[in-house]
């Protein structure tokens, strides 16, 4: 795993998120409840940033939603809760050291799919 700090995460509002363009993608950094988390950002259905739209919790999942059609992601997972997103999108392992924000954006964690 080869993690970079992407932000501090005093940058990282409170529910909300922070995007963060990387070399190998952009990236946002959302914190809910107490967590962070990294997602792609980009919605897989229709191609607009995920960290435009609001961090809540939805069907028991925290979630950030795209602003355009209403769909919501699972932070954890990455899977779509809802229509009309039908795709997943990459999710990445975080750490927090300090105020240092830590993505490794080379190891996305799949989402299972039954």
């Amino acid at each position: 795993m080869a993690f970079e700090r992407v932000c501090a995460l005093s940058e990282v509002p409170a529910n909300g998120s922070l995007r963060v363009e990387l070399a190998d993608a952009d990236v946002a950094v959302v914190r809910f409840e107490g967590e962070v988390y990294a997602i792609e950002d980009l919605c897989s259905h229709a191609e607009v940033p995920l960290s435009e739209g609001e961090v809540e919790e939805f069907h028991d999942a925290p979630t950030i939603e795209c602003y355009l059609h209403g769909s919501c992601f699972d932070l954890r997972t990455g899977e779509p809760t809802n229509l009309p997103a039908t795709e997943p999108v990459p999710v990445y392992p975080v750490r927090v050291d300090g105020d240092d924000v830590l993505v490794d954006v080379d190891a996305s964690v799949p989402a299972a799919r039954n």
